[in-house]
């Protein structure tokens, strides 16, 4: 059981962390957002506990939940947002992180319902794809399971595309979701994200009919830092 505390407690620092990060960044105001992890191997996820003031978190009050939901560990009801976060964790193997935030540019496209498209090589540093906007629920799905389905309709967005290339989402009408090999990654992918959706908004209000960056250009910008042939930055030692 020790072993397993000692799990819980790296676990829930480096979401304790992550979470801190999106409100230092301004990406939440409030209690708004939620980041989680997931360890694979044991099947569990840390998640912020739902409406809880960061200001007076600590590590020990961060939720471990299992893969189907229950609470193995704390004493605060979890996120509402986890089932959304389990969805994708169940779905996609490579997601080792999620970061729900309510950044202002981001959720404004969420909220017109508009995919942001790839206008300049700060997206493509991102994704070379433009980040997809979710289709409508259905009264039914809304009122059956609404946080569950939330995380089916992302799915459905990314669609057959590996979702690391695909490392965000616009829930329509909500906000974004992110993700990434684990909760620090998914978190820059948030901030890249509000940058992006500014800039978008900035240059279609200069030029409503700019067209996309060139593909060439964008599979450059995001294929020197990501993949095996990847040059941005140091080496690993």
């Amino acid at each position: 059981m020790r072993g397993a505390d000692t799990t819980f407690e790296a676990l829930r620092e480096r979401v304790l962390l992550a979470n801190r990060r999106i409100v230092a960044h301004g990406l939440v105001a409030l209690v708004w957002g939620n980041v989680s992890e997931i360890d694979r191997d044991k099947e569990i996820v840390a998640i912020k506990p739902s409406g809880v003031p960061l200001e007076s978190m600590t590590a020990d009050d961060i939720s471990i939940v299992g893969l189907d939901g229950r609470i193995i560990h704390g004493g605060l009801r979890p996120s509402t947002d986890t089932p959304t976060h389990l969805a994708l964790y169940r779905r996609f193997d490579e997601i080792g992180g999620v970061a729900h935030t309510h950044s202002s540019c981001a959720t404004s496209w969420a909220q017109a319902e508009r995919e942001i498209p790839v206008l300049g090589t700060t997206h493509a540093d991102l994704s070379a794809y433009p980040i997809p906007v979710t289709r409508p629920l259905a009264d039914a799905e809304i009122e059956a399971d609404y946080e569950r389905v939330t995380g089916i309709v992302i799915s459905e967005a990314i669609g057959a595309r590996p979702p690391l290339e695909v490392p965000c989402a616009l829930v329509r009408g909500h906000g974004p979701f992110c993700w990434g090999d684990d909760a620090s990654t998914a978190v820059e992918n948030a901030i890249t994200l509000e940058e992006v959706a500014q800039l978008a908004a900035r240059t279609l209000a200069l030029d409503p009919d700019i067209s996309q960056l060139g593909e060439s250009l964008r599979l450059k910008h995001y294929r020197r830092k990501h993949g095996g042939n990847a040059y941005y930055g140091q080496p690993q030692s």
